[in-house]
């Protein structure tokens, strides 16, 4: 699912190269990222332990500001799965008035408490069941109406999980409602269609001072594909302290049924993930984290040392 357009090691120096002249040349162009390098180690019940280390990912974000309310934007990204750089998003976007935006290209799906990127999480790892609630990389059209307490958001994309699909066809559809009643809380509904595939993702924040508190819920019916139905949540709690250091506790629980309603997967995890950021460029991540497997009883242990790099 994760594939994107390819850019050799030669043609990416180039371009960030290029890039970088720019922005000496022109204000209007930024360029941002991060690089993200970690440790983890898994043990897993019945099985071997598995160590791996080094350079996770890559991302140089390049944007440019045309003037008359038009930007385009381009991440390119080096993944140590992947071979090379990929153009990971690549989109232009255009201010129709101060609350309506207009985008078009291939971009992220706005669904999902947690994001794609580690910049956005509040520890390590990530649930594992986006896949099966949340929209991806996506190709087509989206727009956004946002004011200070409402937003609303409808994507028509070739397909809801597909960054290289092209096939217009039968497109899918995500909608967005967001509620922030007050500057601290936000609640966010997403309910997207794609033929046979539905996905409903909602989710509240409340962040006051150094407190940031979220519950999520999904359910989807054929994400897994053969008619499935699918369900699941999570609790986050997350507390920075004035030296720097920060706490993040977080459940998540799904399961994941056939068109019988037999079950064959069925997976929680409970994640403690203390952190502590060293400057404003420099964020240090540690995460334990205990997965239990209802249905393959292969239970495991994880720990894991992050450190993420942003520019």
């Amino acid at each position: 699912m994760k594939q994107f357009t390819k850019l050799t090691p030669v043609a990416a120096t180039l371009m960030l190269a290029l890039s970088t002249t720019a922005v000496q040349a022109d204000d209007k162009l930024s360029v941002g990222g991060f690089i993200d390098m970690s440790y983890l180690a898994v043990d897993t019940d019945g099985g071997a332990s598995t160590h791996n280390s080094g350079v996770d990912q890559v991302e140089v974000n390049l944007g440019y500001d045309f003037g008359n309310k038009l930007t385009a934007t381009v991440d390119v990204e080096y993944k140590n799965s992947n071979d090379g750089a990929n153009v990971e998003q690549a989109f232009i976007s255009y201010a129709v008035s101060d609350n309506l935006s207009i985008k078009a290209g291939r971009f992220l799906s706005y669904s999902g408490w947690e994001t794609e990127e580690p910049t956005g999480l509040f520890q390590y790892s990530g649930t594992g069941y986006a896949q099966y609630f949340y929209g991806y990389y996506q190709q087509g059209v989206s727009a956004l109406y946002s004011s200070d307490k409402f937003a609303v958001a409808v994507s028509v994309v070739n397909d809801l999980a597909g960054p290289q699909s092209t096939d217009s066809e039968h497109p899918g559809v995500e909608t967005m409602v967001a509620f922030m009643p007050t500057e601290n809380f936000t609640v966010k509904g997403f309910y997207s269609v794609d033929g046979d595939t539905k996905m409903l993702n909602t989710w509240a924040a409340y962040s006051k001072d150094s407190l940031t508190l979220a519950a999520e819920y999904n359910s989807s019916e054929d994400t897994a594909g053969a008619g499935s139905e699918a369900d699941g949540y999570l609790l986050m709690a997350n507390y920075g302290f004035a030296n720097g250091l920060g706490l993040t506790l977080r459940y998540h629980d799904y399961s994941i049924d056939d068109a019988t309603g037999n079950t064959f997967e069925d997976m929680s995890a409970i994640t403690i993930s203390p952190s502590y950021t060293v400057n404003s460029n420099l964020l240090m991540v540690f995460e334990y984290r205990m997965d239990s497997d209802d249905i393959g009883g292969m239970d495991s242990d994880s720990i894991a040392i992050e450190a993420l790099v942003t520019f």
